[in-house]
């Protein structure tokens, strides 16, 4: 049985059992349970893509990441999955790194989805400008607010602010920030900027190129090696600390003795590092979990007014940063 021949039993059109069977529209009482006695009496058990296809849906969404590579990208998948599913909607990845002609690629990928999921600026300005003129859904993560899309992301400069004053609290007054390049206004960029808000001329960038243990650890050879090391190294995530603290081990230095180290995000390796790592926990899944969430009420029409959501942040101090004389009178 199909959803044409429960809508031909119940003399009504496929659209309309569809929204009977979803709830996601108005059905007339009478007109519902008309639907219901026929999906009854055929004994019909609505597919997905039937129902999709009733309703001009794809019964998909769609995720583009610069990459997927690493603990961050992984947990945002598995929230946005998790809800995905409980929604009955499948999920199609677009990776762009290393990819040519992106435009064109995530153009396709619009004409096969529901909606996007986009990670900050991996699509090119004017291009989401296009989009939001064609009336494709979109949901941003880790990106200021924009006319006509959803935004979420976490809390960067008061806890970035937070985790500088702690480090002054153990009387550090040389301080670096390993990072990629600071180009725009995105997650890292408001990191940087909460750190040197409270530490001023003390504390420098550095380019790690990207944000993964390797380029971590070559960066952090290079500073710890230079002129002038920094008694405390700040890191733009979890990631590129991690490769600090290997930097610090090859030249034999003593963590948090000779420099202290803190990241960003919180992931598992985070707190098994020895020693373990000062980091900020962000929450990574909870931010695919609400991102499916939103895209879900924009394609289902629950809300059509676009939402800017910041999820709070917390410090979470640990041996690497060393210890605090405050702490020692508690």
């Amino acid at each position: 049985m199909t959803i044409y021949e429960v809508a031909k039993r119940a003399g009504v059109s496929i659209a309309t059992v569809s929204r009977a069977l979803r709830g996601t529209g108005p059905v007339a009482a009478r007109t519902r349970e008309k639907v219901l006695q026929a999906v009854e009496e055929l004994n019909f058990t609505p597919s997905r893509l039937g129902v999709s296809l009733a309703e001009g849906r794809h019964a998909a969404n769609g995720i583009v990441f610069p990459d997927l590579a690493g603990p961050y990208y992984t947990e945002v998948l598995l929230g946005y999955e998790e809800v995905a599913s409980e929604l009955g909607r499948s999920v199609v990845i677009l990776s762009t790194k290393g990819r040519t002609r992106v435009n064109d690629l995530v153009k396709d990928l619009a004409g096969r989805v529901d909606g996007m999921l986009i990670f900050g600026h991996t699509v090119p300005d004017p291009l989401v400008a296009e989009l939001v003129r064609l009336g494709v859904r979109l949901v941003f993560i880790s990106r200021d607010p924009l006319p006509g899309a959803d935004t979420l992301r976490s809390e960067n400069a008061g806890s970035a602010h937070a985790l500088a004053r702690h480090l002054t609290g153990h009387g550090y007054e040389r301080f670096a920030f390993l990072g990629a390049p600071l180009t725009s206004r995105d997650d890292v960029d408001e990191r940087w900027q909460g750190v040197r808000a409270a530490l001023g001329g003390a504390i420098d960038a550095v380019d790690t190129r990207h944000y993964t243990v390797e380029c971590g650890f070559e960066a952090a050879v290079k500073l710890l090696k230079g002129r002038g090391r920094p008694r405390a190294i700040v890191c733009s995530d979890d990631e590129v600390a991690l490769g600090a603290l290997l930097a610090a081990e090859e030249l034999g230095l003593d963590v948090p003795g000779d420099v202290a180290v803190t990241g960003w995000d919180d992931i598992m390796a985070a707190r098994h590092a020895r020693p373990a790592l000062t980091t900020v926990r962000q929450p990574m899944r909870e931010l695919g979990a609400r991102a499916a969430r939103a895209l879900d009420e924009l394609i289902t029409g629950v809300r059509d007014t676009p939402s800017n959501l910041i999820l709070p942040t917390e410090l979470v101090i640990r041996s690497s940063c060393g210890h605090h004389p405050q702490e020692a009178r508690t």
